[in-house]
C-alpha cells in the first residue's frame, strides 16, 4: 500500500476524515464542494462515489485542484496563470505555491520559471520565485 497524501500531519488544513489522510495522490477524488454524486456515509463519515472512490470536497485544504484522479484516471496537473500587471506576480505566486499540494510544487516552480522568461524578460525568475516562497 502507499503512503497517504498527507501522512502524520496534524497540522495539515485537510479534514481529520479526508481521504487524503488515508490514501495517496490518485487514489481518491477531489471535488470542489459536496454533490449528491458523493454522499456522505454516516457509517464512516467519509463522502464515497457509488463505485465506492473515495472523495475530498474541500480542495482549497487539501492543495489540489479538483479532479476525478481514481475514478477517471485523470493526472494531477498543476495550473499557473501568471497576473498581467508584473507587479502582482510575486503575491500570486506566494499565494500558489504555499497553498500548493507537495507534489505539484516542482512542476509549479518550472511553469513559473517559463511563464516568467516568456511574459516577463525584465524579471529574473530566479529572484521573483525567492520572494515568492520567502
Amino acid at each position: 500500500m502507499s503512503e497517504p497524501f498527507v501522512n502524520g500531519d496534524v497540522h495539515h488544513r485537510a479534514c481529520g476524515v479526508c481521504p487524503s489522510r488515508f490514501h495517496a495522490v490518485g487514489e481518491f477524488d477531489v471535488f470542489e464542494r459536496p454533490t449528491p454524486e458523493c454522499p456522505f456515509s454516516r457509517e464512516d463519515g467519509h463522502r464515497y462515489l457509488s463505485d465506492g472512490t473515495p472523495v475530498c470536497v474541500h480542495p482549497e485544504k487539501v492543495g489540489l485542484p479538483a479532479g476525478r484522479y481514481k475514478s477517471a484516471g485523470v493526472p494531477l496537473t498543476a495550473e499557473l496563470n501568471l497576473p498581467a500587471d508584473p507587479s502582482e506576480v510575486v503575491p500570486y505566486l506566494h499565494d500558489v505555491l504555499h497553498g500548493a499540494a507537495p507534489v505539484l510544487l516542482d512542476e509549479l516552480i518550472e511553469k513559473a520559471s517559463a511563464q516568467l522568461r516568456a511574459r516577463f524578460p525584465e524579471l529574473d525568475p530566479l529572484t521573483v520565485l525567492r520572494r515568492a516562497l520567502e
